[in-house]
């Protein structure tokens, strides 16, 4: 086979392609992620008040997602991206100057804020370069690939935040680094171009305007197969998302136990073990991104790879949380490094399968009810399991979220989208 033949059988990787990806990248530089637990058990919090704080940003979410998708769909969706970074660097500004409980829930809250800004906008805005340039039909490939670049900032986040703790003794220096690559990531943003606002169709002779968007929008829950895509996507990522944050304090006990490096202090030691082992989950997950597309080709298609991959996941959840009852804290690390690249094989999958579902018009609002689903499962989950956690400890309430994963297949696993079902244009 020739090359440009082989050209033929994937995306084309143009300059916007490496736009997307370098959002991505950036979006990911997150240095506070591996550490945000352990920072407030420094501060003195308790799990149920870290599992409140995390509440408290999910509900901020929650409340404004559906309309800011809303807004994006309708005013343009450039400027919610930007939007959503100005707000990431006031909530870390925030966290850095003021540590206390009531500082930190602001900062939660604005830091939700941005994500309801963030969440479902752009790849909506992926969805829509892909519509347009005529290659619709690698849309798991494409993102799966975009993916890629942003699970690979996530593992180079995980070494630069180790370095930063390790070198400043001090969880409170990761707030302000943090918000380097934002500033980079809204000249980005802001530079794309103006047609992936979604709100210049030119095959569209007249601007779409409020009823237009709403009719739309009230379409996605009158399609069953778009509310069961939803819902089981929301779902799974809801419950991953809540019970991945125990992983830190897991790697925390692995550190204090290791026969090693006992001559540095303990700040020191955990940030070499969380560094290193988040750079391997977060290089896991790149890869495992890079390869939805040909999974669910080999697995007869999106709707079987996302149901397996849900079936697996709710076994590696169980698994982690019996390892680490048992104290074995090297095992449950790997399983959550398993975890982790399974939820990215199967997260391009389930936002193919929801724009298969959803009117295309308004993909940035169906894509903000799924993150809005999430939100709502994680709001409520996130103070219970912090409860949890302060009573019955790490292992048992990850391996009990393990046990609701797998209780909730049944009522949640995806059927196949026939020609009448798929979403209007």
């Amino acid at each position: 086979m020739t090359g440009e033949a082989a050209a033929l059988l994937t995306f084309r990787r143009d300059l916007q392609f490496y736009r997307f990806s370098a959002y991505g990248f950036l979006k990911n530089l997150r240095f506070f992620e591996p550490f945000i637990i352990l920072y407030f058990r420094e501060a003195g919090f308790s799990f149920l008040e870290i599992g409140m704080l995390f509440a408290i940003r999910e509900l901020s979410t929650l409340v404004l997602e559906v309309p800011t998708g809303f807004v994006a769909d309708l005013r343009g969706r450039k400027l919610s991206m930007v939007f959503s970074m100005c707000s990431y660097i006031v909530s870390f500004a925030i966290l850095f100057f003021n540590p206390g409980i009531k500082a930190a829930a602001l900062a939660m809250a604005v830091f939700g804020l941005g994500e309801a800004f963030r969440t479902g906008t752009h790849k909506a805005m992926i969805l829509e370069y892909l519509k347009r340039t005529g290659q619709s039909e690698w849309k798991v490939d494409y993102y799966g690939a975009t993916r890629a670049a942003s699970q690979l900032g996530s593992a180079v986040n995980a070494l630069l935040a180790a370095a930063l703790v390790f070198f400043t003794g001090s969880f409170r220096y990761i707030f302000p680094a943090a918000a380097l690559p934002c500033i980079l990531n809204l000249i980005n943003l802001a530079t794309y171009p103006s047609w992936l606002n979604g709100t210049n169709d030119p095959t569209v002779r007249e601007r779409p305007g409020f009823m237009d968007v709403f009719r739309l929008f009230t379409s996605i829950f009158r399609l069953p197969h778009a509310r069961r895509a939803i819902v089981n996507s929301a779902v799974f990522d809801g419950l991953f998302k809540v019970i991945k944050e125990y992983l830190q304090p897991i790697l925390q006990a692995l550190a204090l136990g290791l026969p090693v490096l006992l001559a540095m202090e303990v700040d020191s030691r955990t940030a070499i073990v969380v560094g290193l082992v988040y750079f391997l989950i977060y290089l896991g997950a790149s890869v495992a991104s890079r390869m939805s597309g040909r999974f669910s080709r080999r697995t007869s298609g999106i709707v079987s790879a996302s149901n397996i991959t849900w079936i697996v996941g709710s076994g590696l959840i169980v698994g982690a949380g019996l390892m680490a009852e048992l104290g074995l804290f090297a095992g449950a690390a790997g399983l959550f490094l398993l975890l982790f690249s399974l939820q990215n094989l199967r997260r391009p999958m389930c936002v193919a399968y929801i724009s298969e579902t959803v009117p295309a018009r308004v993909m940035a609002s169906g894509l903000s009810v799924e993150s809005l689903v999430k939100m709502l499962v994680m709001t409520l989950l996130a103070p219970i399991c912090g409860l949890a956690a302060d009573n019955l400890g790490i292992g048992p309430t990850v391996a009990i979220v393990g046990a609701l994963m797998t209780l909730l297949y049944i009522p949640l696993k995806l059927c196949a989208v026939s020609s009448n079902n798929q979403a209007a244009e």
